[in-house]
C-alpha cells in the first residue's frame, strides 16, 4: 500500500503550479468511491485546475495537472500549462516534472465520456477506461503509461517512473485553489549576511609572497553555468551585461581553452585579487578526465591551455608546470550544478566530481545551482524562502557530500539587457563564500606545493 500525498510533495506540486500557495480539496478516489469512468466525470466534469494522482502498487507515485476541466468532448483539449509528474519512485522522493511541449500544446489532455483522466496525444498517461472491479484492495487498470513525445521525457525511462505497471492502490483527483497566506515557508531557510561590494573589489589573499590571487576553478556538466558565472561577475563589476565567456547551449562543451579569467573593478580600474578558471564542460564519455582535472587543480596547466576532447593531457605539453608552487594551483573548487537537473543528474558525471573531490587535498570546496525553480527565476527575491530551492540545497549537499552552507543557489545573468539588483547581490554572496573558502584553504598551506607526482595522475 502506497503512502497517501505528503504535506512536503503537496507543497512541490504547488510550486510547479506557481502563483503562492494552493489548497488540495479531493475531488474522486477510486479506493473510496469506486473506479468507474462514469463516477469520474460525474464527480471530476466542470472542476478546472486539477490534479490527477496515482499511487502504484510498488510504492510509487505520479500523476498529471491540467488547467483545464474533464467534460467528456470525446476531443483533445489544448493545455500549455499541463504538465505530468513524478513524487515517489519505489517508496524514495523523486520530485520531477515533465512540462507539456510547446508544439504539442493542443494535446495536452484527452477527454472522453468512457476514459478516466487521460494526457497527452498517444496517451501518455491513460489511466483506464469504463469500470475496473477491485481485486484484494487493488485495481489492475486497463490503461498505459509512456511519459515522452507531447510531454518532455527529461531522459527518465517510463520503467522508472511506474515500475511497467498499472497495478494500483489507489487514484485520486484533488481540485486546486489558491490560499491566502505567506509564501512557501514562513520565515527564509537561510538568512543572507550583509554584502559589501567594496569589500570585494578591496580582497586580497593572506599574505604570502608568491601568490597575487586567489585562484578559483569551476567545475560542471555542459551547459552547467560556469560560463554563464564568469560573465554574471564580469558584469557586476564592470556595470553592464557582459558576456565574456563561451556560455550557451550545445550538445558539446563550447569552452575549449583553459582561461583564468581576470575581474577589473570600474570605479577604479583595477585588477581584483581573484581569478575565476573555467574549464571545459564535464561530459560522459568524451572531455577532461579526472587525471586532467587533477593537473589543472594542482597547478601544472598554463593560462590559455587548448582542451583536446579525444585526448587527455600529458606532460609534453607547451609550458608544461614541472614544480607548480601555491601560486599556480587552484585555491577552491566550485562545482556548478543545473537545477532543473538535479533530480536526473548524469550518474557518470556525478561520480566525476566525487572523484575530483577526493582528490583536492583539503582544497576549498563549494557548490552553486543556477537555473533555479520557475517561481524563483521568475522573483529572485524569493530564492531564500523556497521550499523547492532548499529542498535541491539539501539534496545536492547529500550527492556531493559538502555541507550545505556551501550550497550556493544563484541566477546567472542570461536573457536581461541591464543588471539587477536582487540577481547581481546573489552573485555576489555566492563569490564571498568562495572567496572566503580559497581563503580558509591558503591559511593553511606553507608558501609552497610540493612536485606534482605525475604518475600517480596519469
Amino acid at each position: 500500500m502506497a503512502n497517501k500525498i505528503t504535506a512536503k510533495e503537496t507543497k512541490r506540486l504547488a510550486t510547479w503550479i506557481g502563483k503562492g500557495p494552493k489548497k488540495f480539496q479531493l475531488l474522486y478516489s477510486i479506493q473510496r468511491d469506486g473506479c468507474s469512468s462514469e463516477l469520474f466525470h460525474q464527480k471530476c466534469d466542470n472542476q478546472e485546475n486539477t490534479v490527477t494522482v496515482v499511487y502504484n502498487t510498488s510504492n510509487s507515485v505520479y500523476g498529471g495537472f491540467t488547467t483545464k476541466n474533464w467534460v467528456a468532448t470525446n476531443n483533445y483539449v489544448t493545455d500549455d500549462r499541463a504538465f505530468l509528474f513524478q513524487l515517489r519512485f519505489n517508496g524514495k522522493e523523486t520530485f520531477t516534472k515533465f512540462p507539456v511541449h510547446p508544439s504539442y500544446i493542443g494535446n495536452a489532455i484527452y477527454t472522453h465520456s468512457n476514459y478516466g483522466p487521460t494526457f497527452g496525444g498517444g496517451f501518455n498517461l491513460y489511466s483506464f477506461s469504463g469500470s475496473v472491479s477491485k481485486s484484494g484492495s487493488n485495481f489492475s487498470l486497463n490503461g498505459y503509461t509512456h511519459f515522452d513525445s507531447v510531454y518532455y521525457s527529461c531522459s527518465v525511462a517510463d520503467s522508472t517512473i511506474t515500475n511497467g505497471h498499472m497495478n494500483v492502490y489507489d487514484l485520486e483527483v484533488y481540485r486546486v485553489t489558491d490560499e491566502s497566506g505567506p509564501n512557501d515557508v514562513e520565515a527564509p531557510w537561510r538568512k543572507a549576511p550583509p554584502l559589501n561590494k567594496e569589500e570585494i573589489e578591496n580582497y586580497c589573499p593572506p599574505s604570502f609572497p608568491s601568490v597575487s590571487h586567489a585562484k578559483i576553478m569551476m567545475i560542471g556538466a555542459v551547459g552547467a553555468g560556469k560560463s554563464s558565472f564568469v560573465s554574471t561577475i564580469n558584469s557586476i563589476f564592470k556595470g553592464r551585461i557582459t558576456y565574456s565567456g563561451c556560455s550557451g547551449s550545445a550538445e558539446h562543451s563550447l569552452t575549449s581553452v583553459y582561461r583564468q579569467c581576470q575581474v577589473k573593478s570600474l570605479k577604479t580600474g583595477k585588477e581584483l585579487k581573484f581569478r575565476l578558471c573555467d574549464t571545459c564542460g564535464l561530459e560522459e564519455s568524451v572531455g577532461p578526465d579526472l587525471a586532467d582535472l587533477n593537473l589543472l587543480i594542482t597547478g601544472n596547466i598554463p593560462d590559455r591551455y587548448q582542451f583536446n576532447p579525444s585526448s587527455p593531457i600529458t606532460t609534453d605539453i607547451p609550458c608544461f608546470i614541472d614544480r607548480p608552487e601555491l601560486k599556480n594551483r587552484i585555491h577552491c573548487v566550485v562545482f556548478v550544478l543545473d537545477g532543473s537537473t538535479v533530480d536526473v543528474f548524469p550518474q557518470t558525471i556525478l561520480d566525476k566530481i566525487k572523484q575530483v573531490q577526493i582528490r583536492m587535498n583539503k582544497t576549498g570546496t563549494n557548490c552553486i545551482i543556477d537555473k533555479l525553480s520557475e517561481t524563483v527565476q521568475d522573483d529572485v527575491s524569493k530564492v531564500f524562502v523556497s521550499t523547492e530551492v532548499k529542498e535541491a540545497v539539501d539534496k545536492v549537499s547529500q550527492m556531493i557530500g559538502i555541507p550545505r552552507g556551501n550550497v550556493l543557489p544563484i541566477k546567472n545573468y542570461e536573457n536581461e539587457i541591464c543588471l539587477e539588483d536582487v540577481t547581481s547581490c546573489l552573485a555576489l554572496l555566492a563569490l564571498d563564500q568562495i572567496i572566503n573558502s580559497a581563503d580558509d584553504f591558503l591559511a593553511d598551506q606553507p608558501d609552497v606545493v610540493d612536485t606534482v607526482d605525475i604518475k600517480t595522475l596519469i
